[in-house]
């Protein structure tokens, strides 16, 4: 942690401008990098949220006694580039810490390393990636422990060029996903029941339409295997259409809607067939307003071995507006569904139940510079369960600064 600080400010301290880079060749947009120490690109922020109180530390029922504590989340981030030639290597670096001041196991620290090289060609596109994640944190919207786990992805894609804007390509992935040995909620051990090691392939057509919109249309089948719990073993089979914005147009990010066929081997296991897609979109009206909708709608698996799956149904959506001068207001609220899928014949507590997490918040900037914006925000989230031990209202306040070099 001390020498990615280290290399921040020594980053900062060297600031120069970036040169005019190619576009379209998998290197960055000239924009967003900001740093330059020789041939090495770099884009580094700090992020420093959540110096408040949280009044529901352990995200508890109310008649379990919520206890709240003084916290902070220090999150130093960089973007690094290099040009080898006519190819690219890319990497990243994102290193979290949570820390509250009385509750010392709620203390963490999250790694996120990438590594990857973009071989781009007039006829071929190459790109194979690495992605090593370390971390201690609440792995989504169930499970309310910081239980630690390691994550390691393996994946890569090549695309022929058939047609002057159109590619034609093969994907493969390989994800392995280890809870540590004692990593346990609601007594369950989360090693036994949710380390696993995901595979995929896929095959896909893509087509610009403009340098800055795309679309792609393919096709793809995983498998899931768990080293101690064969039973929840699964294939899933899918096709997707997904439509893409680079920055600079009127939009940004982009929206994958899709088909999945999830399989379990297990025959007391029923599956799921139905639409998934994600979205991630940006828009700003008037250079003042920008609008955010992020979502996500897919299978996910669950610690409870009589229903070890649910479909996650969310979205957030999230309004910036300038205000006068450097003041900002930006507001953001969401749901996520997770229905849940039973095991035939046990039993079960609440039968097909479905929990909503709701979550929704206000917040106050102030730009103190281009790259330096100071806020306070307020944020409620709780969830509603016919469980009623998984009902839980979380209140948090305090103030954040973002820094960009």
């Amino acid at each position: 942690m001390r020498k990615t600080l280290l290399a921040v400010c020594v980053a900062a301290a060297l600031l120069r401008a970036a040169p005019a880079l190619a576009q379209g060749d998998g290197g960055p947009d000239p924009a967003s990098v900001k740093v330059r120490l020789g041939p090495l690109l770099m884009n580094p922020a700090i992020n420093i949220s959540n110096i408040g109180v949280d009044n529901n530390v352990f995200n508890v029922a109310p008649d379990k006694g919520p206890v709240k504590d003084y916290t902070a989340t220090i999150t130093p981030t960089t973007d690094f580039w290099i040009h080898l030639g006519p190819t690219w290597v890319q990497a990243s670096m994102n290193e979290q810490i949570n820390w509250y001041v009385h509750y010392a196991s709620e203390r963490t620290a999250n790694n996120d390393y990438k590594l990857g090289w973009n071989v781009p060609g007039s006829v071929t596109h190459f790109k194979v990636s690495w992605d090593y994640i370390s971390a201690r944190e609440r792995p989504g919207f169930e499970i309310d422990a910081r239980v630690a786990r390691k994550q390691v992805t393996y994946d890569g894609s090549f695309d022929y060029r058939a047609l002057s804007k159109t590619f034609i390509g093969v994907t493969a992935s390989r994800e392995s996903t280890r809870f540590a040995d004692d990593a346990e909620f609601e007594g369950v051990n989360l090693n036994t029941s949710l380390s696993r090691v995901t595979t995929t392939g896929g095959l896909n057509l893509h087509h610009e339409f403009t340098p800055l919109t795309s679309l792609s249309i393919g096709g793809s089948r995983s498998r899931d295997h768990f080293e101690f719990s064969p039973d929840r073993d699964s294939t899933s089979t899918g096709a997707s259409a997904s439509l893409s914005f680079s920055p600079g147009g009127l939009f940004k990010g982009g929206l994958t809607v899709g088909y999945t066929n999830f399989r379990p081997d297990a025959p007391d296991l029923p599956g799921f067939s139905g639409v998934t897609g994600s979205v991630d979109l940006t828009y700003v009206l008037m250079g003042s307003t920008r609008f955010a909708i992020t979502g996500t709608r897919a299978v996910n698996y669950s610690y409870d071995a009589n229903q070890p799956y649910y479909v996650l149904t969310g979205f957030d959506l999230a309004i910036a507006q300038q205000l006068v001068g450097p003041f900002d207001v930006a507001v953001h609220g969401g749901r996520q569904i997770l229905a849940y899928r039973d095991r035939v014949g046990v039993d079960i507590a609440v039968a097909d139940r479905s929990d909503n997490v709701d979550a929704y918040g206000i917040g106050l900037g102030y730009h103190m510079g281009k790259n330096l914006r100071l806020a306070f925000n307020v944020d409620k989230v709780y969830r509603d369960s016919k469980v009623a031990d998984r009902n839980y209202d979380n209140f948090k306040f305090g103030t954040a600064l973002t820094a960009g070099f």
